[in-house]
């Protein structure tokens, strides 16, 4: 077996944020959001996968692309991201990156919110994988049970194959009820079902148009009229949305015949629930796990996240509590599963923070809303190096640019400013502005916005680094409509 064939990880970078609310949310899904020292899942994920090969390709939404774009550049991967317009499952997403690929590459469909500590056995299972995926098997790993879960599928093992390293998959379990998993875990020979998958690309379409062809037939019309920017590949909208929605599991592989199982033997964990996070945090003698600025005093199995400041939990037990600079979620460690309950809740009743939080990534940096009243918004800007924002107009709202670190260079209606520290400049309603960071430091910029309407839509833009520019006409009747 040749270990040393390239692999080609793709990372599936999909998520709606509601398992770990308040913390992750539809605009900040949890592979997103920093959970093992100081890190993303998806950072972690790209650290992983450059062990096998540092070009990866992530698949993501419009939505999320400079999200991952700024995490791949922390992570120091290289790649490109595969933009679906609409969310339509892994078969898709796996079909998509199949399509773009050469025949002959082995691809490596990697989740990109799991926890997989032991980054070199990992690398080393993989490997494991390839001689049966040359073979024309769909590779998939098996992770040992800890515990009966109903959270995960599982995989029966079959009968050893050649290659000396897995083993053919006699049936996949769906996620069982409790009395099913413990006589699984009882049974032996069963390991859940991890989601990542060794394939050849040419391997993967062929038991896509067996199982799935209106599938792969979408997706091969949205690859075709797929455009290219930069680093981005956006699929062709109407045919991708025309895909039926459906995993890979249910699409193809437990109808295929040629599936291995290659057993995973280190810790991993898909982080679904706040019990899984707490987890990863070490317990004191009474079974409490901090994280942050908390303190836990007579209490007993309880779980505090708090990175922003000081939560303290006095004699409770069995609790999870976590602390958002917008939001605090309160809970008995029996009802972490029913998060995304509640987070459904809030959005029925049109609560902005079950999806939105109030530190929102952009391509140049990120903005922070700190206080919103009746007519007036103040923002808390940070500009990367060398950064800068649209080229745009208000219809609605003047605002106010004060300096407080770095030197911004701020354009109004032509005319070029440099403001540096502790001064400030103001951009009426209507005028054509810009703000830019000369620096190589970051820049940090208090915006206070005033006016009848603050809206995010309020915005024409008339240039764009970062190609979010649409035709003058059309942003003129959105925001004229706003």
């Amino acid at each position: 077996m040749n270990t040393l064939l390239p692999i080609h990880p793709v990372v599936l970078c999909g998520g709606s944020g509601t398992r770990l609310w308040p913390l992750s949310r539809k605009a900040l899904p949890k592979q997103f959001a920093p959970l093992v020292g100081g890190k993303s899942l998806l950072h972690l994920t790209l650290e992983r996968l450059a062990l096998l090969n540092s070009a990866i390709t992530c698949v993501t939404s419009e939505d999320h692309r400079f999200l991952v774009k700024e995490t791949m550049d922390n992570a120091c991967a290289t790649g490109r991201q595969i933009l679906e317009p609409v969310a339509r499952n892994t078969a898709a997403a796996m079909a998509s990156a199949a399509l773009v690929a050469d025949a002959d590459d082995l691809l490596l469909f990697a989740p990109s919110d799991h926890h997989i500590p032991d980054a070199p056995l990992f690398a080393r299972t993989v490997r494991s994988g390839i001689e049966a995926a040359l073979s024309g098997k769909i590779v998939t790993f098996g992770v040992a049970p800890s515990f009966p879960s109903t959270a995960y599928g599982y995989i029966e093992a079959g009968a050893p194959l050649p290659d000396g390293h897995s083993q053919a998959v006699a049936r996949f379990v769906e996620k069982p009820t409790a009395p099913v998993a413990e006589m699984l875990i009882l049974q032996g020979g069963y390991s859940w079902n991890a989601g990542i998958f060794l394939v050849q690309a040419r391997t993967l379409i062929a038991a896509l148009r067996e199982h799935a062809p209106e599938i792969l037939q979408a997706c091969e019309r949205a690859t075709a009229g797929a455009t290219r920017d930069g680093s981005f590949m956006r699929l062709e909208s109407a045919a991708f949305s025309e895909c039926r929605a459906e995993s890979i599991d249910y699409a193809v592989l437990e109808k295929h015949r040629h599936v291995a199982v290659v057993k995973f033997e280190g810790m991993w964990s898909d982080v679904g629930s706040w019990n899984a996070v707490a987890s990863l945090h070490p317990a004191d003698d009474a079974g409490n796990r901090l994280n942050g600025k908390a303190s836990a005093l007579n209490s007993r199995n309880t779980f505090i996240h708090a990175p922003h400041r000081p939560v303290v939990a006095l004699g409770t037990e069995n609790l999870i509590i976590v602390d958002t600079p917008d939001a605090v979620l309160v809970a008995g460690v029996g009802c972490a599963e029913q998060v995304a309950d509640v987070v459904r809740k809030l959005s029925q009743e049109g609560c902005a923070e079950a999806t939105e939080h109030r530190r929102v990534v952009r391509p140049w940096g990120a903005y922070d809303s700190i206080d919103l009243g009746e007519r007036f918004q103040v923002k808390r800007l940070t500009v990367k190096p060398g950064a800068k924002l649209s080229l745009q107009m208000h219809h609605h709202r003047a605002e106010h640019w004060v300096v407080v670190k770095g030197t911004a260079r701020a354009t109004c209606n032509g005319e070029v400013t440099l403001v540096h520290e502790n001064e400030s400049i103001y951009l009426p309603s209507g005028a054509i502005h810009r703000l830019e960071n000369p620096g190589r430091t970051v820049l940090e910029v208090i915006e206070v916005q005033t006016g009848g309407y603050l809206g995010e839509d309020d915005i024409v833009r008339f240039d764009d680094t970062y190609g979010r520019c649409v035709p003058v006409e059309q942003q003129v009747i959105a925001a004229d409509t706003a």
